[in-house]
C-alpha cells in the first residue's frame, strides 16, 4: 500500500448525532515527526483517541503495517506499540520514577511478588538508552514538568512503542527544557519510532516536524512537508483566513493607578516586589518558569497572602487574605491551570460561569435557575463559546472553549483589575487572536490588566509596560518602546546576586 506504518482512511466520528470528524485522512511514516495541527475543536483530540482505541470510528478504516485493524480499547492499541503522552500528565505523584515507568506491569518473581531489583535495573537501562538522567527513587510529585514528561516517554518505551503521540508536550516548559525535549525526540526518531506531534506553538513545528496535517472543523484540510509551508500558510489552513494583525494594540491613556504593590514579600517565593498598573493599561509580567510570577499573582488575589508589603487599590491600602476579599475589591484572576484551578470539569458551562456570583441568582436560599441560565447564555454568547448547549459539561469542551468559559466567568463579575496568568496556554492561533482582541477591548474600556506569560511574542505584542522577574526578584522594567526580546531574556536570566549588589 505505502511506506506508511499507520494509515487512516476517511475516518468519521459522531457523538449523539453530531459529527465531529468527517472523512479525515492521515498517514504516518516510520521514523518521521508528523505534526497534527488545528484550532481547538478541530478534531485533533478525537482523532488521537481513535488511534489509541479510546474511541471507535463511526466510519472509515485504520491500517497498521498495511493490514486493516480495529481497536476495541486502549489496551489493544497499546499492545500494537502505540503510546500517547497527553498535555495533562498521568503520573502517580506518590510513586517513584521506576514504579511509574512500570505501573501495572511490574516484573514479578515466581512467588508473585514484585521483583524490585529487576524493576530498578530495567528502569535504569531504559532511561540510559534515552539519555535521561533522573533519580529512579525520586517521587513523581517532586519532579519538574520536564522530568515528568521524560518519565512518561520512558513509560511509553517500556512497552516498545513504535508510534508515540505527544499532545502539547512543551506548553509548560522553559526554553532550555524545550531544547532538551527536542533532542530526546530527535534521538527517538533516529531509532525508527514515528511521532505524532501536536502543538499550538507554530514556530516549534518548523524546528522539529517533517510533515504537517491540518484539520479544520472536523475536516481534513491537507498534508504538507514542513519545508514547503510558511507560518501564514498554516494559519490560513487552520482558520480559513489570514490573521494579519495578531496583537491589536491600544495605547494606554494616562489614567489613575488602579493597583499598586509595594515591597511585597513572602519567604521562599518572592522579595521586595513593587509595581503599579493603571486603568487602561496592560502590564506584562515576564520571566522563566519558576521565577515567582504566579506566586505574586496568588498573593495579590489572597490565595497565598504575602507576609510583608502593601497592596493598594486606587490608592487605598487594603488587606487581602482570601480570594473572597479580592473579589469584593474588584479583582479577578484567571489562573494558569484552567483544569485544576479555573474550572470544575464535572459541572456544566452554566454552573462554571455563575459560580463566582451565586448570590446574584439566589432568593431566600433558593436558586433562581432561569436568571442563572440567562446570564450564562449571554456570557457564553459574548465569549463565542462553541458547545452543543449551555448544559454541556466543561470537561467535554476543547481547551480553547474551556478557556473562554474561565474568562467569561471572571469578566461577568465586572472587575476593576484583571490578572491573566498564561491566558493562551494550550489554545490555538484563532482563539489566541480572539483573546488578544478581548484584552485590547477591555484595556480600551479602562480595565487594568496584569498579564503573566511565558511567550515572549505575546508579552512584547500586548504589553504597554513589561517587568521581568527571576528567582523571586524583579530584574528589569521596560516600556513598550524599550522592550526587545534580547533585553527581556537578559533580564530573565540575570544573576540575582549581581542585581542585589547593584
Amino acid at each position: 500500500m505505502s511506506n506508511s506504518i499507520l494509515v487512516l482512511k476517511e475516518i468519521s466520528k459522531s457523538f449523539s448525532g453530531v459529527e465531529v470528524l468527517h472523512q479525515v485522512d492521515f498517514d504516518l511514516k516510520g521514523g518521521e515527526i508528523h505534526a497534527l495541527l488545528g484550532e481547538n475543536g478541530a478534531g485533533k483530540s478525537t482523532l488521537v483517541k481513535i488511534i489509541t482505541g479510546f474511541h471507535q470510528p463511526s466510519h472509515g478504516e485504520i491500517f497498521l503495517d498495511d493490514e486493516a485493524i480495529s481497536f476495541n480499547d486502549t489496551r489493544e492499541s497499546r499492545d500494537t506499540g502505540i503510546a500517547a503522552i497527553y498535555q495533562e500528565l498521568s503520573l502517580f505523584p506518590d510513586l517513584d520514577v521506576a514504579e511509574n515507568i512500570f505501573i501495572g506491569r511490574q516484573p514479578l518473581r515466581k512467588n508473585g511478588m514484585v521483583d524490585w531489583r529487576k524493576l530498578y535495573s530495567e528502569s535504569k537501562h531504559l532511561l540510559d538508552s534515552l539519555g535521561v538522567e533522573i533519580d529512579l527513587r525520586q517521587k513523581a510529585r517532586n519532579l519538574s514538568i520536564a522530568e515528568q514528561q521524560m518519565v512518561e516517554i520512558a513509560r511509553a518505551f517500556s512497552i516498545n512503542a513504535r508510534i508515540l503521540i505527544m499532545d502539547e508536550p512543551t506548553s509548560s516548559l522553559t526554553l532550555n527544557e524545550v531544547a532538551d525535549l527536542f533532542r530526546l525526540v530527535r534521538n527517538i526518531r533516529k531509532n525508527g519510532t514515528a511521532i505524532i506531534f501536536i502543538s499550538h506553538r507554530l514556530e516549534e513545528l518548523f524546528e522539529i516536524a517533517d510533515r504537517v496535517t491540518v484539520l479544520r472543523d472536523g475536516n481534513y484540510v491537507g498534508t504538507k512537508p514542513i519545508n514547503e509551508v510558511s507560518r501564514d500558510d498554516l494559519i490560513r489552513m487552520m482558520v480559513g483566513r489570514s490573521i494579519s494583525k495578531q496583537y491589536p494594540s491600544v495605547e494606554a491613556t494616562k489614567a489613575e493607578v488602579r493597583l499598586s504593590v509595594e515591597n511585597l514579600s513572602r519567604q521562599g517565593a518572592f522579595r521586595e516586589i513593587s509595581f503599579e498598573v493603571r486603568s487602561g493599561e496592560i502590564l506584562g509580567l515576564a520571566g522563566l518558569v519558576g521565577a515567582g510570577r504566579t506566586d505574586v499573582a496568588n498573593a495579590i488575589f489572597g490565595i497565598k497572602p504575602a507576609q510583608e508589603g502593601t497592596i493598594k487599590i486606587e490608592g487605598e491600602p487594603v488587606e487581602i487574605s482570601s480570594p473572597r476579599q479580592a473579589m469584593a475589591l474588584g479583582l479577578a484572576y484567571v489562573p494558569e491551570d484552567r483544569l485544576q484551578h479555573g474550572l470544575i470539569s464535572e459541572m456544566s458551562i452554566t454552573k462554571n460561569i455563575t459560580l463566582p456570583r451565586l448570590e446574584d441568582f439566589s432568593n431566600m436560599s433558593w436558586l433562581l435557575t432561569q436568571k442563572e441560565l440567562n446570564v450564562a447564555y449571554d456570557v457564553a454568547l459574548q465569549m463565542d463559546v462553541r458547545a452543543l448547549h449551555i448544559h454541556q459539561l466543561a470537561k467535554e469542551l476543547s481547551g480553547g472553549n474551556q478557556q473562554k468559559v474561565v474568562l467569561g466567568k471572571w469578566l461577568s463579575t465586572n472587575p476593576r483589575v484583571l490578572i491573566l496568568d498564561e491566558p493562551t496556554r494550550g489554545i490555538d492561533v484563532g482563539t489566541k487572536a480572539a483573546v488578544y482582541s478581548l484584552m485590547a477591548k477591555l484595556a480600551e474600556e479602562g480595565m487594568a490588566i496584569l498579564l503573566i506569560s511565558s511567550e515572549l511574542p505575546e508579552i512584547l505584542g500586548m504589553s504597554d509596560r513589561i517587568i521581568v522577574m527571576r528567582e523571586g526578584y524583579i530584574t528589569g522594567e521596560f516600556t513598550r518602546e524599550e522592550a526587545t526580546q534580547e533585553k527581556v531574556i537578559m533580564a530573565a536570566t540575570e544573576d540575582v546576586r549581581t542585581r542585589i549588589q547593584k
